[in-house]
């Protein structure tokens, strides 16, 4: 009923025990009312947050650090919504929020796509009739681009230099219009894509060829939340799942040494090839030879029951949260 933004500081690892572990509780630095569910938010820069709302309003809340105290510094009122912006229970929920520099793209249950510019009153673009499905999530492919994915397994490439409003191209998993729900760009390599949808389902996509995903991965037995390429790191990567699970896939090129079975779990492990003549053209992901290398996976939370809802990563940090109403930090990654 009652929903709050909070900053937190956990501490830094200069205070690190022997083992490692992090010394000392996380603290609530400042907290501030949001109105609506928070859907997705975003770090903008150093001390700006995009928040975004089931009410259909789009917040930037400011974090000042002298004092510690949150409060919103711009808002754009029912970005969403399903039929006009002035009835009172017009919005729609905004779904999914990314930024770039001072860019700020959003999606919503509406169908719609928002270009919103930090300190300008009005979206800079919208495209009313994006999609006649609800869109999930979206991210960036380059500057001027956007990926985005529904709810009837449809990856959209968008260029926003275009002043047309359909999608530059199209990509659908085959013929079961399996809603996808979390979108990621290798962060390198970027026609090399990641979503994930309700049947638990890691697909991987080339942009370049096709309009099918280059490869299928079985992976959770419930909806994937979210799924992302570790930012420097990316022959990692991470999804969680409303089944309880959150899943480390590790495509490094050293796995030929790791036994095969899936750690912590009952899974058999995914089979991938290097081409190690040219390992830095070719990813990894995008391997189709399954007999010469291997891909690890493992559950980082084996015995966990409730949703993973979030997660996040940098360096050997990872975040996430779960409906147990708690945030884990978990800061050895690669240990």
């Amino acid at each position: 009923q009652d929903n709050r933004i909070s900053i937190w500081s956990v501490g830094d690892l200069g205070n690190a025990g022997l083992s490692g572990e992090y010394q000392g509780e996380p603290q609530l630095l400042c907290d501030i009312r949001h109105n609506g569910d928070v859907m997705d938010m975003q770090f903008l820069d150093q001390e700006r947050i995009v928040v975004a709302s089931s009410t259909g309003t789009v917040t930037v809340f400011r974090h000042h650090q002298n004092n510690q105290t949150l409060s919103a510094n711009q808002r754009w009122e029912k970005a969403h919504y399903h039929v006009d912006q002035d009835t009172a229970c017009g919005g729609a929920a905004c779904t999914g929020v990314i930024c770039n520099n001072s860019e700020i793209v959003t999606v919503g249950e509406d169908g719609r796509i928002n270009l919103f510019r930090v300190d300008q009153k009005d979206a800079v673009r919208t495209i009313d009739n994006a999609d006649s499905s609800t869109l999930h999530a979206v991210t960036f492919l380059r500057t001027t681009e956007i990926l985005t994915v529904n709810s009837i397994g449809q990856l959209k490439i968008w260029d926003l230099r275009q002043q047309r409003n359909d999608p530059s191209q199209i990509f659908s998993l085959t013929g079961d219009r399996v809603p996808l729900h979390c979108v990621d760009r290798h962060p390198n390599q970027q026609h090399i894509v990641a979503t994930g949808g309700q049947d638990g389902m890691l697909s991987i996509w080339d942009i370049r060829q096709g309009s099918m995903p280059v490869s299928l991965l079985n992976a959770h037995e419930a909806e994937m939340w979210e799924v992302h390429f570790h930012p420097s790191n990316p022959d990692h990567l991470f999804t969680c799942s409303e089944d309880g699970s959150l899943w480390h896939w590790d495509t490094s090129t050293d796995v030929s040494e790791k036994p095969s079975f899936l750690h912590q779990g009952g899974r058999s492990t995914a089979y991938f090839s290097h081409n190690t003549t040219n390992q830095s053209v070719i990813s990894a992901w995008l391997s189709n030879d399954p007999t010469k290398d291997r891909m690890e996976i493992t559950n980082l939370i084996p015995n966990q029951t409730l949703s993973v809802n979030s997660l996040d990563i940098l360096g050997p940090c990872l975040v996430y949260g779960t409906d147990a109403e708690a945030i884990y930090v978990n800061r050895q990654l690669f240990a």
